[in-house]
């Protein structure tokens, strides 16, 4: 029996940035004080460059991310924090958070591990169940199904995001489906 689906949320922080820290000679992580405490936040590949030429330590900062919880290794309520887009404010003049669950455009994306361990367990089963699904609510038009390599995440396949908000779930089985669509883009009440 597989676990459920945990979806990936989004967040927002606001605070003074302390420093970056160094993993192979190339910044990995970065330490953000903000009202409720001090963070340590792994930083998106595309961020690690721009990151080290632009923050200065005490600089105001406000951050977007992804959270994930209960990574094996650590303990189950431990949470992840990766950063996705920084910039520099000034103390009180913060941009208003993205919200957690934007409105989704006219064209959004269902990327699917098409690797052979999320095959093994299930992958080809979730992608005729999301054709199906996506089918059934006519959103063919609006929702664009691929196939990706590998996610990193071999042992808890198989994994569907979706685009554009970086919504992603591991563990997905066929019988999951409907209800992650329909979570994902729910119905018009008016039809």
């Amino acid at each position: 029996m597989s676990k459920p689906a945990q979806p990936v949320a989004v967040w927002h922080l606001e605070g003074r940035f302390l420093s970056l820290l160094v993993k192979d000679g190339k910044p990995k992580y970065m330490r953000l004080m903000t009202a409720d405490g001090e963070y340590c936040i792994k930083l998106a590949k595309e961020l690690r460059a721009s990151v080290s030429a632009t923050l200065v330590p005490g600089a105001w900062i406000q951050v977007w991310g992804e959270k994930k919880s209960g990574y094996k290794g650590y303990k189950t309520d431990a949470t992840k924090l990766k950063a996705f887009r920084i910039s520099t404010v000034a103390p009180g003049q913060a941009e208003p958070p993205l919200p957690v669950k934007a409105e989704r455009p006219a064209s959004a994306t269902i990327l699917v591990c098409q690797k052979s361990d999320c095959l093994k367990r299930g992958g080809k089963a979730v992608c005729h169940a999301l054709e199906a699904a996506l089918r059934d609510r006519n959103l063919t038009d609006q929702v664009t199904l691929r196939g990706t390599g590998c996610m990193k995440q071999c042992k808890a396949g198989p994994h569907v995001v979706f685009m554009p908000e970086k919504t992603r779930y591991s563990r997905v089985a066929a019988r999951d489906v409907a209800a992650l669509v329909d979570e994902q883009f729910p119905r018009d009440p008016q039809n």
